[in-house]
């Protein structure tokens, strides 16, 4: 389908408006990088026309816009039910997508100071950076996916965008540079995780071989043409190439990149269209090759007679007042080539019913391990419509069978040995307005941290240009540390994360299998959030479940059984945020509400740790007398969690409780050591648990009330 729709609009859509368009969009981000006045060229170019700091990317746009013109027809011809997206994997290509977005009018349905008109055009090009846009490609301007800062995973969110979307082409634009990232390499091998999984869409790699990163040539641009071509082959795909000069040989070789290549998860070869176009095509022949292409290649043209003069020059080549009109539209040439702005989706609906749905899922889950109650969430999830599961090869250690009766994998969930890539096709999945989940090791979560940041950063952008909500991003991580060596040890992904502050960002800790079944379904329902579900495979003790209502609302919940009844200030608070530290805790309680009969005892669950955050930081963050009435205002509190002590002092904040507060969680041993021994080194062994508890009171009897 793809093909075809490539060679019928080759035939209908003169090669003449392709250029003019490409030339357009050259000429736009020349003149966003350098111009402050005279958009146009209407009159005579003067030094006061000329930023005198001029800033952004210009490298890297004339091979994205050679690309964008090139597919420009396409887009315009996709038929309902169909869709063709381009993806960055640079966003320094802002002043591409900008100025691509003014030609298509999709930037003034977003941003009326840019409508296509003579203001539009001389904010667009004289206000660049956009103040509240930026410089570089964000969720603020329309049409053009670029899904985070970070280069490498692009080809894979790519691949994430069409499981399960046969409808769907996704265009990766991938730089050279990026080829050098673990992450791009993983991804050409990967697509063969996906055999058997599905019926999925299309994506058409390219990858502008423009011969330099930032510093320096690129490595892949060290091949020969017959090396690289044999690098492909090896990869499974047929490279099909142009150097993008001769706009109907461009085209041609999409059509045949189109025609070659195969739906994503069918086996056999694919295709790869491969862009030679020197980085930063049309700047002065003495900068040809030199890493100054990469950013303003002429660096004080408004102080610099010489710089000045070949600005001038360059950009009068390109002969503005014959691709735009005075009033700043695109000439009706350049119309032919491109698409015009469709109608935005609304977006998902909210989810309806997540607290009793969850709580329906606990209550049949009580009593049963872990290994029973995680598997049914998420194959029941499974029929419920698309879905995804991710894995780095762990799903069997993570007791995690989601296999037929025959012993087949689910085709739903889909395993390859890189959390990096299990991240970006989950991100990938998530972006196009499906649910997924990324099931890992505890230990090795950590190393997604900078993809997961990133796409927290976008989801933000997002939110702040007002686009309708996505299916929240879930991580399950289980093997944890208590139950492994110690090269397994780091509850680190959690401390970083809420480093940051993403109010998006929940963290929960429940405190046993049919509580970590509702955790699921709940984070599995909700939108617009990125959820850690942290739980060990191993957990066998199961709590009354009277208060999960409460626990999945607010965070967090004072558990009755094992508290003393009455408003006042109890004699020792515990408290436990994981699976871990509710049985030992739990143990505790028990001891000593049989030992010490007379002691008034509260005890309180946190199931998310953000509600401890300070109030107003984050939306479960408790106000103040609810943190009280939790929290005390003088009773001793001891405090267990399954990660970093310093996670909870954190969040806390400036209404920490000072010494009334003891925080036991995991601390590195530094050598390997029993299980056993690894919870007494924390203090979490029922002996250190019993000493703490009982000085604790003991104290507190001996300290006068003021």
């Amino acid at each position: 389908m793809w093909a075809d729709l490539a060679r019928r609009t080759n035939r209908l859509v003169p090669d003449a408006s392709v250029a003019a368009v490409a030339d357009a969009l050259d000429y736009l981000c020349l003149a966003q990088l350098y111009l402050c006045d005279n958009p146009l060229l209407a009159r005579p170019l003067t030094p006061a026309d000329i930023k005198t700091r001029p800033a952004g990317h210009w490298g890297v746009c004339p091979p994205v816009n050679r690309m964008l013109a090139a597919l420009g027809p396409l887009q315009a011809a996709v038929s309902d039910g169909y869709e063709l997206h381009v993806l960055h994997g640079a966003g320094h290509a802002g002043p591409s997508a900008l100025a691509h977005a003014y030609l298509t009018g999709r930037l003034g349905r977003a941003h009326p100071h840019l409508r296509q008109g003579e203001a539009g055009l001389r904010e667009l090009v004289t206000g660049f950076p956009q103040e509240d846009i930026g410089g570089e490609i964000t969720p603020m301007i329309p049409g053009h996916l670029h899904t985070g800062g970070q280069l490498g995973p692009a080809l894979a969110i790519g691949q994430g965008t069409v499981l399960d979307a046969p409808h769907r082409l996704t265009v990766v634009l991938t730089g050279d540079g990026e080829c050098e990232t673990g992450t791009t390499a993983a991804s050409w091998l990967a697509a063969r995780a996906l055999h058997g999984t599905g019926d999925h869409g299309t994506v058409l790699p390219v990858v502008l071989l423009n011969g330099q990163r930032m510093g320096g040539p690129s490595v892949l641009s060290t091949l020969t043409r017959a090396e690289l071509t044999a690098y492909f082959n090896g990869l499974g795909h047929r490279p099909f190439y142009s150097d993008g000069l001769d706009i109907s040989q461009l085209r041609q070789a999409v059509a045949e990149a189109l025609g070659a290549v195969a739906p994503l998860g069918i086996p056999g070869p694919s295709s790869v269209l491969v862009l030679t176009l020197d980085k930063g095509h049309g700047v002065p022949a003495r900068l040809v090759g030199t890493p100054a292409v990469h950013q303003t290649p002429l660096r004080d043209p408004a102080g610099v007679p010489a710089e000045f003069d070949a600005l001038a020059d360059w950009l009068a080549s390109y002969q503005p007042t014959q691709l735009l009109t005075s009033s700043g539209r695109p000439r009706p040439h350049l119309l032919p080539a491109l698409p015009l702005p469709r109608s935005e989706p609304d977006g998902l609906p909210a989810p309806r019913g997540c607290v009793a749905a969850s709580a329906q899922v606990a209550a049949g889950a009580v009593g049963r391990p872990f290994a029973q109650v995680v598997p049914g969430v998420l194959r029941a999830r499974a029929e419920q419509g698309p879905f995804r599961v991710f894995s780095p090869d762990e799903l069997a250690s993570n007791r995690l069978d989601l296999t037929d009766e025959h012993g087949r994998p689910a085709p739903w969930a889909v395993e390859v040995l890189s959390e990096e890539l299990c991240h970006a096709w989950a991100q990938g999945y998530t972006e196009t307005g499906r649910h997924a989940l990324v099931a890992t090791y505890e230990a090795f979560a950590p190393i997604t941290l900078s993809l997961i940041q990133q796409q927290l950063k976008h989801r933000s952008v997002r939110r702040h240009a007002g686009l309708a909500p996505l299916p929240s991003l879930v991580y399950l991580l289980t093997s944890l540390g208590w139950h492994n060596t110690l090269t397994h040890q780091n509850p680190s992904l959690t401390t970083a994360l809420l480093a940051g502050g993403d109010p998006a960002l929940h963290v929960l800790t429940p405190a046993d299998p049919a509580r970590t079944g509702a955790a699921l379904t709940f984070a599995l329902r909700k939108l617009d959030q990125c959820t850690i579900v942290v739980a060990g495979k191993h957990t066998k003790v199961h709590h009354p479940q009277e208060t999960l209502d409460e626990e999945l609302r607010h965070g967090i919940a004072i558990w009755p059984h094992l508290t003393n009844p009455g408003r006042g200030e109890p004699d020792l608070i515990l408290a436990s945020a994981g699976d871990l530290p509710a049985e030992a805790l739990t143990t505790l309680a028990r001891r000593l509400r049989t030992e010490r009969p007379g002691l008034r005892l509260r005890y309180v669950h946190v199931h998310d740790l953000t509600a401890l955050a300070e109030d107003g930081t984050r939306p479960l963050a408790l106000a103040e007398d609810v943190f009280v009435r939790h929290f005390g205002t003088r009773a001793p509190i001891l405090l267990a969690t399954s990660g970093h002590p310093a996670d909870i002092h954190a969040l806390l904040g400036r209404r920490h409780p000072g010494p009334r507060l003891t925080i036991l969680g995991y601390r590195d041993p530094g050598r390997p050591v029993s299980q056993a021994r690894l919870r007494q080194l924390c203090s979490l062994d029922d002996a250190s648990l019993w000493r703490l508890a009982t000085t604790l009171t003991d104290t507190l009897k001996e300290t006068p009330v003021p």
